[in-house]
């Protein structure tokens, strides 16, 4: 099973153009993925720079033909149009996609500090190697106190999804509203966490659960352990660090890292200010 998690920064590359097709070609370029899990994809959002207000999400399913499309938008405004413009994360499977959760994550109110509210995007898919819920996510950026709030929720999300994981399907509530779906402990968290790989967040999402909750890992540690991340933002000029920092993430269950074959980033493309990164599974 392969995974792919890039910021796409609403398809705005480096140089200022927002190119969707630019964005499918670097995915397509990259490889063969079971899954695709993007953040920063705009609806009907022309007051971004560069947007023509284009509807990003049918442009996309458009560009990656046999994949299931399932988008989270954090952000819901009016527009000047009249019409609503919407932001968020999306999953693209090409795996059986059971059932799926957007969950709000908290906003705690900084009136003097730029945020937005966020959104994580999860779906139960089923995999070669079995059922498990992959995760995507973006963290806000200007604030520490709201990222540590979000990492909170995804904790307790985590924690929630892994009780649920040991109920017996209700049979008799089968086809209604009350059906209970299959929601695996095994889980893969991605996206980009607006953190680097030395900071206290990052520490946080890794700390164990109790109760047999199965803790997070991250991919490029358990491949690269006496390696230092690799940077997925500054490798090309940006405006936002001052230095190369990696705060793309992909975190795994505790039993799937056993599984982990590959972990990478591709450092070549300049369709977004964040660079691709990936993980290959067996």
């Amino acid at each position: 099973m392969k995974l792919l998690s890039w910021n796409i920064q609403w398809g705005r590359g480096l140089d200022g153009r927002v190119d969707l097709a630019r964005t499918l070609g670097v995915i397509h370029r990259l490889g063969d993925f079971d899954l695709i899990c993007l953040q920063e994809i705009a609806v009907n959002f022309p007051g971004l720079p560069g947007s023509r207000g284009e509807d990003q999400m049918a442009e996309l399913s458009a560009g990656l033909p046999g994949y299931t499309a399932i988008y989270g938008a954090a952000t819901d405004v009016p527009n000047t149009h009249g019409g609503r413009s919407q932001f968020g994360n999306a999953v693209f499977s090409r795996l059986p996609v059971g059932q799926v959760w957007r969950h709000l994550l908290p906003w705690p109110a900084e009136p003097a500090t730029p945020s937005m509210q966020r959104v994580l995007v999860e779906a139960v898919v089923t995999a070669d190697i079995g059922p498990l819920r992959v995760i995507t996510t973006h963290l806000e950026y200007y604030s520490q106190r709201q990222r540590q709030a979000q990492i909170d929720a995804i904790r307790r999300l985590h924690a929630e999804a892994c009780a649920m994981s040991v109920r017996p399907p209700r049979i008799e509530e089968q086809g209604g509203a009350f059906e209970v779906f299959p929601r695996p402990a095994q889980a893969l968290l991605c996206g980009d966490m607006n953190f680097t790989a030395w900071a206290p967040e990052r520490s946080r999402i890794l700390a164990p659960f109790g109760d047999g909750v199965p803790g997070f890992l991250d991919a490029w540690s358990v491949l690269h352990p006496n390696e230092p991340h690799a940077p997925t933002v500054g490798i090309h000029r940006v405006d936002f660090v001052s230095q190369p920092e990696c705060f793309d993430f992909i975190f795994v269950t505790e039993r799937l890292a056993g599984r982990l074959k590959a972990c990478g980033i591709d450092a070549e493309t300049e369709a977004s200010d964040h660079q691709p990164v990936w993980v290959r599974l067996i």
